[in-house]
């Protein structure tokens, strides 16, 4: 915006020759004395009629004033033009404000220092973005290879795994650079829970409660697969996962008594009523093993959350993932996968670490791992339910 041209005559001398016309002097003749033409003298009268020479220097002073107001309420106009245009919310990041500064500079009549200033960015760093260096490339290159082989893991297991391989690299960065990536895993929708629910008492030791349950599935033929998969509920720790086509009460003895060939025989079972484990087998060989048998209430399977937390992920990360053609080849990818999730896989609730190093930590450090008697334990928790053969 141009300012008021500036005259050569002051005020005091503007007011001194209009009083003189005033006086009787002829306007042509003070003109002419003057050195100015009738059309200035006729302005000045409209403007400085009947004012003295004070009056006349607050008005000059006034019009800078409004003119150097003016000013300042158009670049404030432009300020507010150019915010609107670049920012949608609240940008903290760097990438947020350079590219506010860029749309800025695109669409709003604004130099590049004011839209820095605007943004809160410094024009050396607007001029220098950063460049990814080598280490952050491998980085990105093992976080996408990780999620696409584990697809249910988000950014804390996947820095999990990383933490070996780069020791300086926080969750931070690692949440940054997966968000950069589009890899975040969509949440899947949990069912509300109705009625009143039992509480699950956490195990303190190993080899205190193991929880068991079945999951189906099917070969690419259509015949049907079952899965019993047996974990511990202290270390999380997969015991075994036994694949058939079916699983009567007495296979599922078998898949016990050589799971306590290594491991020793538990102080309690936890499983539904399913008629595999209320079956008289069952039940015979839990009392002859002094092993408590806790059965859940019928259509509560949360009382049973450790094994159906467990199964969860099975599903997800194993079966969901592969296609089965025989038996054979079923077995021995859901072996792999259970020597994934034991050793190599961390779980949230034991230390972020593998369950099997979990598991061989607490028994270095304490050794206490439940050891049953020789002889069956005189109370046996049952629920009643129906017996099958």
């Amino acid at each position: 915006m141009t300012g008021i041209r500036k005259s050569r005559f002051t005020e005091q001398q503007i007011i001194g020759f209009l009083n003189q016309a005033e006086a009787g002097m002829p306007v042509a003749e003070l003109c002419r004395q003057g050195g100015f033409s009738d059309a200035t003298f006729y302005k000045w009268r409209a403007k400085f009629g009947g004012m003295d020479a004070e009056e006349a220097r607050r008005l000059k002073d006034l019009e800078s004033e409004n003119a150097k107001l003016k000013k300042l309420l158009a670049e404030a106009h432009l300020d507010i033009e150019g915010l609107k245009v670049a920012f949608r919310g609240k940008a903290l990041a760097p990438q947020d404000k350079r590219a506010a500064i860029a749309a800025m500079l695109a669409q709003c009549r604004i130099s590049e220092r004011r839209a820095c200033a605007l943004v809160g960015l410094s024009r050396d760093a607007w001029r220098h973005p950063p460049c990814v260096d080598e280490q952050t490339k491998v980085l990105i290159a093992r976080i996408r290879e990780v999620a696409h082989q584990r697809r249910r893991f988000g950014y804390r297991r996947i820095h999990d795994m990383l933490r070996s391989d780069f020791p300086c690299t926080n969750h931070k960065k690692v949440y940054r650079l997966y968000r950069e990536q589009n890899l975040s895993v969509r949440k899947r929708s949990k069912k509300r829970l109705r009625g009143e629910r039992r509480p699950l008492l956490a195990a303190t030791r190993l080899n205190e409660v193991w929880s068991m349950d079945f999951v189906s599935d099917a070969l690419a033929s259509g015949r049907r697969l079952k899965c019993l998969s047996v974990a511990d509920d202290f270390s999380h720790e997969c015991i075994d996962i036994a694949v058939a086509h079916a699983m009567p009460g007495s296979h599922v003895i078998q898949v016990l008594e050589q799971a306590a060939r290594f491991r020793g025989y538990p102080r309690a079972v936890r499983t539904d009523n399913g008629p595999e484990f209320t079956s008289r087998a069952f039940i015979g060989w839990a009392q002859a093993r002094g092993i408590e048998h806790i059965l859940i209430q019928p259509g509560r399977p949360m009382q049973n959350g450790y094994i159906e937390s467990f199964n969860g992920r099975f599903r997800d990360e194993c079966l969901n993932e592969n296609w089965f053609e025989t038996l054979s080849q079923a077995r021995e990818a859901i072996a792999i996968w259970r020597q994934d999730y034991n050793e190599v896989r961390p779980h949230g609730t034991i230390g972020r670490i593998p369950p099997a190093a979990f598991a061989a930590r607490h028994r270095q450090s304490s050794g206490d791992a439940w050891q049953p008697t020789a002889e069956p334990q005189a109370a046996i928790l049952l629920t009643p339910g129906p017996l099958s053969n």
